[in-house]
């Protein structure tokens, strides 16, 4: 028996050894296909014969090391800067961030550069620099190949523009493909601020983030991530500035909106399967590599003001709880997450030095890469060297960069212009080992997922993926799922059959007007224009979640105020009602708004909504779909309990006292 089996386990080994591989599709315009061994590679640097960074059998690791040998230091160095990209537009171009110029944004290259010298968040002066390159001129001459795109567009104009770019890298003397990167684009948000949400935009709408965690379902999070992965990918969009797994315990800051609450284990939870759903188990051609945000964790903001300024510069950490706002970053380094972004501030009066975490070696490499593991690739968030140089305000250009390098800053954003890292380079001040390292991380994360290979997408099949009807169907699940009923005192819902209902909308977008809401479709109630004629009274409210300055309601180093009547909401009007109508207030909780000026009569009946649609809503008021919410953060009893809060710590280790709806809290009929 032993003889017959033998020859057959060599022709297994054997076969291993010689390599049965599975032929990729490849994509080309300008590069020749070569075929060795009976399979087919791209020539990427023309030269007629095959390359060990053009072998796809190879591993990403040998492919890396044997282009790196290949690229010259000004190859180098535009590979570790990642710019805002524009596309083309039907007006006449300029440097607005959503397109590139004022039209209707096309599938035409952008080629112009926009220059600035002024702090893009605070509009103060600052060197002189190309923010945005002209897109063949940054490419071939810049040697850029890390984009941010920030437009809307169809997704087969996306698709084609995707592929006009790709072509651009392609005819270039090594071949490198480009990588594009987006902040999210698959949530309904109040605010659409730079580096929260692109907006509405034409892939499917799913709730906001702090929805997805209220629906309390992991199984749900992986469809989503599945899903939005598919629009991405056929989109040509491969790499995801998200998402945020700040903590909010800190009610004031308001870039809450983009996180997904205060519970650090449900957040890790949450954060595992965003990975798996948008690398997939493995990264590869279906992948969009994602880059989390913001390490240590940006909750913690002293008095919630916001790190894009000099007077928010500052994580505190009263309670002594730095390591829970670890716990969700761990999940996601365990998880295999591409990338980590450090925030602007840096951790005050901790065990770590007083800087930015682009520049804290103590957090990138003490901690993040030697602790907790993480092999990525590290992307400073948008404008640490000229913007929010926090910490090392006294150091130079060159300094700053030299430092942030040796922290294990890998890729820098905010900026299209290599000068300043090129001449620290050229200075002595960063080394080729630090500068290959980084490198080498950045080429692997493009080996992986099969960009060099087939970087091109077809519009079609773009057109037919973005906002299916089954990824629809999915996300309508989803945003009733998000709602949470927070009170039901006396029943006041779901409204009965018949009932006379007076629905009025309230949005500080809108410097809080007013506004009827006369719902189509079939609800089974009646909707009338005034509330005199109402047998019950529905306020939707849509306080101020902070736009695109990031202050939340306050005014330089001014307090915070998370009261609904210091955020354009008319409290008094809406006491009035409640006082003649039963009434259900209805507040879309883009930060944990402080309710205590509502009336006893006015707060009967609460539900809180965190980006969703009106049929949901109007599902969940009738009864069509029984609540299953729960909250992500805890409705705070006072502006004074907010006040004396300590930064670090959920709001169940906060005094007593200091919750009116507790975290996670829900109600059902």
């Amino acid at each position: 028996m032993m003889k017959r089996l033998l020859p057959l386990a060599l022709a297994i080994l054997v076969a291993g050894c010689s390599g049965n591989y599975t032929q990729p599709e490849l994509g080309n315009r300008t590069a020749p296909i070569i075929t060795k061994g009976g399979y087919s590679f791209k020539d990427l640097n023309k030269n007629g014969k095959l390359d060990r960074y053009e072998d796809w059998r190879l591993s990403p690791e040998e492919r890396a090391k044997d282009l790196l040998g290949k690229m010259d230091i000004d190859e180098k160095i535009g590979f570790m800067i990642i710019s805002q990209i524009n596309m083309g537009s039907s007006a006449p171009q300029g440097g607005d961030p959503r397109g590139g110029g004022r039209g209707t944004v096309t599938s035409d290259l952008n080629e112009q550069d926009v220059v600035t010298n002024r702090n893009m968040f605070t509009g103060l002066a600052s060197e002189e620099s190309i923010n945005v390159s002209g897109t063949t001129k940054g490419i071939k001459e810049r040697h850029l190949r890390h984009f941010i795109l920030r437009a809307n567009a169809p997704a087969r104009v996306m698709a084609e523009w995707a592929n006009n770019v790709q072509a651009v890298a392609e005819d270039t003397r090594l071949g490198i493909p480009a990588i594009f990167a987006s902040n999210p684009r698959n949530h309904v948000a109040v605010d659409n601020s730079m580096g929260l949400n692109v907006g509405n935009s034409f892939f499917t709408q799913w709730p906001g983030t702090l929805g997805l965690a209220a629906a309390d379902d992991p199984d749900l999070i992986l469809e989503f991530a599945k899903s939005a992965a598919a629009e991405w990918v056929a989109c040509g969009i491969r790499k995801g500035y998200m998402y945020q797994l700040d903590l909010s315990t800190e009610p004031r800051w308001s870039r809450i909106e983009g996180t997904f609450g205060e519970d650090a284990d449900r957040v890790a939870v949450i954060a595992t399967q965003l990975v798996k759903g948008f690398q997939g188990e493995e990264m590869g051609p279906h992948s969009v590599a994602l880059t989390m945000k913001h390490f240590p964790g940006g909750g913690p903001e002293m008095k919630g003001w916001d790190s894009h300024y000099d007077f928010g510069k500052n994580l505190v950490y009263p309670g002594g709880n730095f390591d829970y706002h670890i716990k969700p970053f761990k999940a996601a380094v365990d998880a295999g997450v591409s990338g980590i972004m450090p925030y602007y501030a840096r951790p005050h009066e901790t065990e770590y030095e007083e800087v930015g975490s682009a520049y804290n070696y103590g957090l990138l490499t003490e901690l993040l890469r030697n602790k907790l593991g993480f092999k990525g690739l590290v992307n400073s968030d948008t404008g640490p060297i000229n913007n929010m140089p926090w910490g090392v305000e006294d150091l130079n250009y060159q300094e700053r960069y030299a430092k942030a390098v040796a922290a294990g800053t890998d890729l820098f954003s905010g900026g299209a212009d290599i000068k300043n890292l090129k001449a620290t380079y050229d200075a002595g001040m960063i080394t080729d080992e630090q500068i290959n390292t980084s490198v080498t991380r950045l080429l692997i994360e493009k080996f992986r997922m099969g960009l060099f290979e087939n970087p091109y997408v077809d519009p079609d099949k773009a057109e037919k993926t973005a906002n299916c009807p089954e990824f629809r169907a999915l996300a309508e699940t989803a945003f009733r799922k998000s709602i949470v009923l927070m009170k039901n005192d006396g029943k006041v819902l779901p409204l009965k059959s018949g009932t006379k209902v007076y629905f009025e909308r309230m949005d500080a977008s809108a410097r809080g007007t007013h506004t009827p809401v006369k719902p189509e479709g079939n609800w089974g109630v009646e909707f009338v224009d005034k509330p005199e004629k109402a047998d019950a009274v529905v306020f939707w409210l849509f306080p101020g979640a902070g736009g695109g300055g990031f202050l939340g309601g306050g005014g330089g180093a001014a307090p915070i105020s998370n009261l609904l009547s210091a955020n354009s909401m008319d409290v008094k009007y809406i006491n009035s009602i409640a006082a003649k109508k039963p009434t259900t207030v209805i507040v879309n909780c883009s930060k944990p708004w402080v309710l205590n000026e509502l009336s006893s009569a006015a707060s009967k009946s609460w539900v809180a909504t965190f980006g969703t649609t009106l049929p949901a809503v109007l599902d969940v008021l009738t009864g069509k779909f029984n609540p299953t919410g729960k909250m992500p953060f805890a409705i705070p009893s006072s502006q004074e309990a907010i006040e004396n809060n300590k930064e670090d710590l959920p709001s169940t280790m906060e005094a007593e006292g200091y919750s009116m709806i507790p975290l996670g809290s829900g109600l059902s009929y």
